[in-house]
Protein backbone atom coordinates (compact mmCIF):
# COMPACT_ATOMS: atom_id res chain seq x y z
CA UNK A 1 0.00 0.00 0.00
CA UNK A 2 2.75 2.44 0.83
CA UNK A 3 4.01 2.33 -2.98
CA UNK A 4 0.50 2.78 -4.26
CA UNK A 5 0.34 5.83 -1.79
CA UNK A 6 3.73 7.52 -2.81
CA UNK A 7 2.79 6.76 -6.61
CA UNK A 8 -0.70 8.51 -6.15
CA UNK A 9 1.09 11.27 -4.12
CA UNK A 10 4.07 11.79 -7.35
CA UNK A 11 0.92 12.16 -9.99
CA UNK A 12 -0.99 14.47 -7.73
CA UNK A 13 2.29 16.66 -7.20
CA UNK A 14 3.45 16.47 -10.51
CA UNK A 15 -0.06 17.17 -12.31
CA UNK A 16 -0.33 20.38 -10.27
CA UNK A 17 3.01 21.94 -10.59
CA UNK A 18 2.55 21.62 -14.33
CA UNK A 19 -0.88 23.12 -14.01
CA UNK A 20 0.29 25.93 -11.91
CA UNK A 21 3.51 26.41 -13.98
CA UNK A 22 3.54 29.41 -16.82
CA UNK A 23 5.50 27.29 -19.49
CA UNK A 24 3.48 25.12 -21.92
CA UNK A 25 3.62 21.65 -20.48
CA UNK A 26 3.43 18.71 -22.90
CA UNK A 27 3.50 15.34 -22.02
CA UNK A 28 0.48 13.28 -19.76
CA UNK A 29 0.19 11.48 -16.79
CA UNK A 30 3.52 9.66 -17.20
CA UNK A 31 5.20 12.58 -17.38
CA UNK A 32 3.09 13.93 -14.25
CA UNK A 33 4.40 11.15 -12.57
CA UNK A 34 7.97 11.23 -12.89
CA UNK A 35 7.98 14.54 -12.30
CA UNK A 36 5.98 14.25 -9.21
CA UNK A 37 8.30 11.13 -8.25
CA UNK A 38 11.19 12.91 -8.85
CA UNK A 39 9.84 16.28 -6.91
CA UNK A 40 8.97 14.09 -3.77
CA UNK A 41 12.59 13.29 -3.19
CA UNK A 42 13.93 16.29 -3.44
CA UNK A 43 11.25 18.11 -1.98
CA UNK A 44 11.54 15.63 0.87
CA UNK A 45 14.79 15.88 1.12
CA UNK A 46 14.85 19.28 1.25
CA UNK A 47 11.79 19.71 3.79
CA UNK A 48 13.87 16.87 6.04
CA UNK A 49 17.36 19.38 6.18
CA UNK A 50 15.48 22.35 6.78
CA UNK A 51 12.95 21.25 9.23
CA UNK A 52 10.03 22.12 7.53
CA UNK A 53 8.94 18.19 7.53
CA UNK A 54 8.06 18.31 11.59
CA UNK A 55 6.03 21.88 10.96
CA UNK A 56 4.09 20.41 7.83
CA UNK A 57 3.77 16.90 8.90
CA UNK A 58 3.81 13.57 7.44
CA UNK A 59 -0.14 13.22 6.76
CA UNK A 60 -1.62 13.38 2.79
CA UNK A 61 -1.92 17.07 2.61
CA UNK A 62 2.16 17.85 4.12
CA UNK A 63 3.06 15.15 1.55
CA UNK A 64 1.25 16.28 -1.14
CA UNK A 65 2.58 20.30 -0.39
CA UNK A 66 6.31 19.04 0.00
CA UNK A 67 5.86 16.92 -3.04
CA UNK A 68 4.66 19.72 -4.96
CA UNK A 69 6.94 22.19 -4.17
CA UNK A 70 9.94 19.55 -4.96
CA UNK A 71 8.13 19.49 -8.59
CA UNK A 72 7.87 23.05 -9.05
CA UNK A 73 11.70 22.73 -7.99
CA UNK A 74 12.72 20.25 -10.64
CA UNK A 75 10.16 21.81 -13.17
CA UNK A 76 12.41 25.11 -12.74
CA UNK A 77 15.77 23.33 -13.02
CA UNK A 78 14.55 21.71 -15.87
CA UNK A 79 12.95 24.78 -17.58
CA UNK A 80 15.68 27.05 -16.68
CA UNK A 81 18.93 25.30 -17.74
CA UNK A 82 18.39 21.93 -19.46
CA UNK A 83 15.71 22.33 -21.84
CA UNK A 84 17.76 22.82 -24.42
CA UNK A 85 20.19 20.48 -23.51
CA UNK A 86 17.39 17.16 -23.02
CA UNK A 87 14.88 18.57 -25.81
CA UNK A 88 11.79 16.33 -23.31
CA UNK A 89 8.82 16.56 -24.26
CA UNK A 90 7.84 17.92 -20.43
Amino acid sequence: MGFLYWLAIGLGAGSIAKALTPQDEKGGWISSLVIGVIGAYLGGFIASLTGIRYILGSGLIGSLIVATGGAFLVLFIYHKYLKDKLNLPL
